[in-house]
């Protein structure tokens, strides 16, 4: 279970945690979690270079020790990076740490002070120390391009009926995701930028 939509709650009892970038106009975050990935990260930079848009790519350590190529092709293109843990633990399950010794053996190959919680996920020990160290990163929309059951068409919508100016949307540059990223992204891109919104990374 999870939530399209982060509730404006959650982001006023946690104004730490960057779930949006308020007061920039027609501006939208993407950013892509669990790559870099063979074949499906290529397409979405090829995508986001014809649109001319750029978005954070939250980074596995073992997917950039896999694939160092794509992580300096993401670098190299005007992206932004960020730590996403090396093995994707959950926060929840996973003692204070472990979790903070997954997270420092990421740091070994990916340079960046911004830091997203492997499904949202922190204990509040974790928290307190990683905010010393990194800007903890949420997110406003997360369509569920991950999730089988949905269609590219209920992605999209979700996008549409939920992203606004200053929303951090999370998508996923992984072969779980692809069938249903390789139709929205292009889609999403094309239309909101006929409707005059940029795509930014992370500030």
């Amino acid at each position: 279970m999870y939530l399209s939509k982060t509730p404006a709650l959650i982001q006023q009892l946690f104004p730490d945690l960057l779930c949006r970038v308020p007061g920039k106009g027609k501006v939208v975050y993407l950013t892509f979690d669990d790559g870099p990935t063979a074949g499906v990260t290529e397409e979405v930079l090829n995508v986001l270079a014809q649109y001319g848009a750029k978005a954070a790519f939250f980074c596995l350590g073992r997917q950039v020790m896999q694939h160092p190529e794509l992580y300096a092709r993401i670098l190299a293109e005007g992206h932004r990076v960020g730590n996403h843990s090396y093995n994707h633990p959950d926060g929840w399950r996973t003692g204070t740490e472990n979790y903070l010794q997954d997270v420092a053996l990421a740091e070994q190959s990916i340079t960046t002070n911004i830091f997203r919680p492997p499904y949202g996920r922190l204990k509040p020990a974790q928290y307190a120390a990683l905010k010393n160290r990194f800007r903890v990163v949420l997110w406003d929309v997360m369509p569920g391009d991950f999730d089988p059951s949905k269609t590219p068409n209920d992605c999209f919508q979700i996008l549409t009926q939920h992203v606004s100016p200053g929303s951090i949307i999370v998508l996923h540059d992984s072969e779980k995701a692809q069938p249903r990223l390789k139709e929205i992204l292009p889609r999403f891109l094309e239309e909101y930028s006929a409707n005059g919104y940029v795509f930014k990374a992370l500030p």
